[in-house]
């Protein structure tokens, strides 16, 4: 469907003074060149400047049939025809016909001249690029200024290549001094025949890069740009993307295509073959009968390519009113590249388009191809040329124009942030719209240089009419055109008296007014002026007014107000140069005294903030379209009215119903605030605010209220009237644990403990946890996350609630179970808990309870080895503080010991011989806890010894718990041998404990190895010592159970000891010859 809005796109037109008669026009470079009809003489005219004077006129060599000129390059390529024969020309430097004597150079490609040529090249060259087939179409690429050639079956590009001057003079052979000034050939429109000499002046020529056969298609025009090949025939387009070959192999061999599609019917000269419409994207294009074929230019040191397939389309011929079959052929063949703000070298997209007398399409080739428009004209259509922001086409009388939606496609390219919850932007498949149509006489081409649209009408005399018949012909137009697009102007009285007035002249200025259409001749070369896009916004907006005071919601509205987007967002998007060169920002060419550069800056700075301002105001109406839109829809209010930097308080007010109207709200709205209660956000609304919201979501979604109650925005809300809409719905929709902990939470507010109690009091304390995972908002604010979703960012802090505090006096267990529970469930995390428990002022109890608990239900390893170490610094800390007589006031944990020992796996059971070295008597209740534990974590199984030996440092081991502390180190860490010493020297009476826990298994040798020679020398030494002597019985006892006699015998000691291991060895053989 194509929307028809009668809107403004021109602004003014003029008439070019030209003495004969156009045949040819195109235009590039701020000039317009016309070919004379017949003729062998081009004349340049002036487009930057009122009244497109005279810039330059030179002579061709042959009949001009096809002009195209290059940015990149700033040169002219020709089709000419002279003596029968097609010749394919280029023309640079031709700015220095300027001064009407300027010489010519004449040379074949790849041929540099020398002379003067080589000194600057100051004279006007023409490069004669021989071609073995008649070339049929060129085009030049905008990005490059490589040029494309197509002949009959074949395609070749010729990449520009620049000359360095210094190199070509050290290449010539002639030593000629020549005094004349030098010019260099500059890519700048602007630059003009006085410039001077430069070292690295670079001079133009081509190459012959590629060549591409397509035996099966007649072609009629070809495109290029960027990479990117596009030609038509008849009723066929192929686009195909040219890359450099990184497999020279690769390049060599040709695409596969199926033997169906390679091979011709046979036997089928009875019939008549009409092809059937096609269209194949991306990799199935190459599955289209379209043979090509790549051949090698024969140069060595040239570059290899590959291509690939991007696009095929394919018509059959059909009827169409004022359209023979015959005529129904492809033409207006485009690839269009739109450069950014942000991307000058590269264009951010690249788009292709070609049209039919009877439609239009609009392709996006780069980042997925995709057919973003298809245009239908009202009537049969010769030419159309399309810019960033409009297509223009003509038809036999008239230019129209439509929209099209590159703007669309490169904000997307350009913000990776749109189309989620933060940022939309209209669809770059949005239906199209038809602008206001200009009526002319025999319009023949039409062509486009920024801002402006340049027109060749040449009509017969014979059909000059009547002013009363051109207005029933404009009428007749205007009819035919609301028809075709499903419009019947006779059902609607407003389109009934539009028509009936000669409007189509309104609004139209003639810059040259003693200059008419009938002065001599029957052919007018027209300059039409459109309006900036942002003039054409404001005209929308306008316009968009009546469907806001009768049909606020309707479809029409939503879409102009679309488009009117889209302008914005082409205005945003321009580049430097486009805004320099005329496509730019009007307060820049609106400030008559703005000549210096930094009053331009100042000027464009203005601008853009002005621009952003209307962007903000037109996503506000964009977002009260889709508040009141469909469920399929809706939701595209958020990110509208967050681009327009409305307040909740605004956004509620433009939502209000009226008095008089249904007390309901759109479910954009509502989903609106809905998603903004549950962002975590700084900004809290005022008293009145929140009751209104309140009140919105109790009349309409009264299920959200604990969710919208819970909300920080929510903070300064009637807890009075809240707890009565909230006891209401409590009374209609039954109990529910978020419900009640919201209630409680509102109770506490009002300062109510009793209620508040009895509330909490309802429900056990793992119910209340459920209801905590479910709303974590009721403890937690902030964070970053929407239903408290603790994906908030590492460094995102969060606050504890009212509800939180109270709890962390009244219920610390049910806090720590709840922060633990929300871990678990991924709703906040481990610096954000730390943070709140700091907050609250529990940093040395509530939150090494909340470690402890954490190390009972987390399974992930990363979190359990930072926890182990960070109560273990806890427990160190304690015991450095005891000693120091610095300890913090007493608290009685959550969790003791025994009960971590029995819960927790990471917490093992104490070693019997820690029970020796563990006084009962000589410390506080508080250091034996923290004692307690710590032995209990190394005697688990999780906790990394080498990172707390460090800490350990600070405990003396003087004392006994110390001491033990430094043994389970030691011991942990394999150090048996050191430990039975040590153990020996501080604490004998615990070493059988030691040795029966500790050497077992692979360590039982050291019974004999170790121990039992160290137990013989201190008993030598202090014969008298029971405890020494007591312990080497025992240890007698073990190794005359583990060894042999024979072993048993080489362990005795010759010192004259024997006699007192002889039981021992007795006891030994026994137990050997039972065995």
């Amino acid at each position: 469907m194509v929307h028809v809005y009668n809107c403004h796109p021109f602004k003014s037109q003029q008439i070019v003074q030209v003495e004969q008669e156009p045949g040819l026009v195109c235009c590039g470079g701020g000039a317009l060149f016309v070919v004379a009809t017949g003729g062998c003489k081009v004349e340049v005219y002036n487009l930057e400047k009122e009244g497109c004077p005279l810039f330059c006129r030179f002579a061709t060599m042959g009949t001009v049939k096809s002009i195209q000129h290059s940015k990149i390059g700033d040169y002219l390529v020709t089709i000419e025809e002279k003596n029968n024969a097609t010749y394919l020309r280029a023309y640079t430097n031709w700015r220095y016909q300027a001064e009407e004597k300027g010489r010519v150079g004449v040379r074949l490609l790849g041929h540099l001249l020398g002379g003067a040529s080589v000194w600057g090249g100051v004279q006007m060259e023409i490069i004669e690029i021989p071609m073995s087939e008649r070339p049929i179409a060129v085009s030049c690429c905008p990005v490059t200024g490589d040029l494309l050639v197509g002949c009959e079956k074949t395609v070749v590009l010729f990449t520009l290549s620049r000359q360095n001057q210094q190199n070509l003079q050290n290449q010539s052979q002639q030593s000629v001094q020549n005094s004349l000034p030098n010019s260099q050939q500059s890519c700048n429109p602007s630059q003009g025949p006085t410039s001077v000499s430069h070292p690295n002046l670079s001079i133009l020529d081509f190459e012959r890069s590629v060549i591409l056969h397509l035996p099966k298609m007649s072609l009629k025009q070809v495109a290029l740009c960027g990479g990117y090949v596009a030609v038509n025939a008849e009723l066929e387009v192929l686009v195909l993307k040219l890359e450099a070959a990184s497999d020279p192999a690769a390049a060599e061999e040709p695409l596969e295509t199926s033997k169906s599609a390679a091979e011709p019917p046979q036997d089928q000269d009875d019939f008549l073959l009409i092809p059937r419409h096609q269209e194949l994207l991306e990799s199935k294009a190459k599955d289209c009968d379209i043979l090509v074929t790549m051949e090698k230019t024969g140069l060595e040191d040239q570059a290899q390519y590959q291509f690939s397939y991007i696009l095929f389309r394919r018509f059959s011929p059909e009827f169409f009113q004022g359209c023979r079959v015959e005529e129904m052929q492809i033409h207006s063949l485009q690839l269009y590249p739109l450069f950014t703000s942000n991307s000058l070298e590269d264009p951010t997209c690249v788009f292709c388009f070609f049209s039919l007398p009877t439609a239009g399409y609009l392709y996006s080739l780069k980042g997925g191809v995709e057919l973003l428009s298809a245009y239908q004209y009202p009537e049969k259509v010769l030419q159309a040329v399309m810019s960033d922001h409009l297509l223009h086409v003509i038809t036999k009388n008239a230019l129209q124009c439509f929209t099209v939606r590159c703007s669309a496609v490169a904000a997307r390219m350009e913000d990776p942030y749109i189309d989620t919850t933060m940022k939309a932007c209209p669809p770059s498949t949005l239906e199209v719209c038809a602008l206001r149509i200009q009526l002319f006489i025999g319009l023949r081409s039409v062509c486009v240089y920024n801002q402006r649209v340049i027109l060749l009408s040449a009509a017969d005399t014979e059909t000059q009419q009547e002013p009363e018949r051109s207005k029933l012909k404009e009428n007749s137009v205007l009819t035919g055109i609301f028809l075709a697009v499903g419009i019947d102007p006779a059902t609607t009285p407003a389109l009934e008296n539009l028509l009936s007035r000669p409007f189509l002249s309104r609004k139209w200025t003639i810059s040259s007014p003693k200059e008419t259409s009938t002065v001599g001749h029957g052919w007018n070369l027209y300059v039409v002026d459109t309006v900036h896009p942002f003039t054409l916004y404001q005209e929308m907006v306008e316009y968009s007014c009546r469907y806001v005071q009768t049909t606020p919601q309707s479809h029409s509205l939503r879409h102009l107000l679309s488009e009117a987007h889209l302008l914005l967002r082409a205005c945003l998007l321009q580049t430097p140069e486009q805004k320099q060169s005329g496509q730019g920002d009007p307060a820049v060419s609106s400030k008559p005294g703005s000549n210096g550069a930094v009053d331009k800056n100042s000027a464009t700075q203005a601008n853009r903030q002005e621009l952003e301002e209307a962007l903000r105001q037109n996503s506000a109406q964009l977002g009260d379209c889709f508040s009141r839109a469909s469920q399929k829809d809706c939701h595209l209010a958020l990110p509208y009215y967050k681009m327009s930097g409305l307040t909740v308080a605004e956004v509620i007010s433009r939502n209000r119903p009226p008095p008089e109207g249904p007390s309901s709200y759109g479910l954009g709205f509502l989903f609106y605030l809905k998603l903004h209660l549950l962002e975590e956000t700084e900004q809290h609304l005022t008293q009145e605010e929140a009751d209104e919201i309140i009140y919105i979501f109790s009349q309409s979604e009264p299920f959200l209220l604990v969710s919208v109650c819970a909300s920080p925005c929510m903070i300064n809300c009637s807890a009075t009237r809240t707890l009565q809409i909230l006891q209401r719905l409590e009374d209609t929709a039954g109990v529910s644990v978020p419900l009640t902990i919201i209630m409680a939470a509102m109770a506490l507010r009002l300062g109510k403990q009793q209620d508040y109690t009895e509330l909490m009091e309802r429900h056990a304390e793992m119910q209340l946890v459920y209801g905590f995972i479910e709303e974590p908002r009721l403890l937690l604010h902030g964070g970053g996350g929407g239903g408290g979703g603790g994906g908030g960012g590492q460094h995102s802090q969060v606050h504890p609630t009212s509800l939180a505090r109270q709890l962390a006096n009244t219920q610390p267990g049910l806090l720590v179970a709840a922060m633990v529970a929300l871990h678990e469930n991924c709703k906040v995390q481990l610096e954000q808990a730390d943070f709140v428990f700091k907050e609250l002022g529990c940093e040395n109890t509530l939150l090494v309870d909340f470690w402890e608990a954490m190390l009972m239900a987390s399974s992930q390893d990363a979190v359990i080895q930072e926890l182990l170490f960070r109560v273990a610094s806890v427990y160190i800390d304690r015991l450095t503080n005891s000693i120091n007589g610095s300890g913090a006031p007493k608290y009685k944990s959550l969790k003791g010991a025994d009960d971590l020992i029995t819960s927790c796996s990471h917490y093992g059971a104490l070693y019997p011989w820690l029970t020796v070295l563990n006084p009962t008597h000589s410390t506080t209740s508080e250091h034996q806890e923290a004692l307690h534990k710590l032995q209990s974590l190394l005697c688990g199984p999780s906790l990394s010894v080498g990172s707390i030996v460090p800490l350990l440092e600070r405990l003396s081991g003087e004392t006994l718990w110390g001491f033990s502390l430094h043994l389970l180190c030691a011991t942990r860490r394999g150090q048996y041998e050191s430990s039975i010493e040590q153990l020996l020297d501080r604490c004998p009476q615990a070493i059988i404990a030691y040795a029966n826990h500790q050497l077992q298994d692979k360590y039982m040798t050291l019974w004999w190895q170790k121990l039992l020679p160290e137990l013989c020398k201190r008993t030598r030494a202090a014969a008298d010592n029971g405890i020494l002597l007591g312990a080497l019985k025992e240890t007698l006892v073990v190794v005359a159970m583990e060894t042999s006699p024979a072993e048993f015998l080489e362990l005795i000691p010759d010192d004259g000891t024997a006699s007192y291991f002889l039981p021992h060895l007795l006891t030994c053989s026994q137990r050997h010859l039972m065995a």
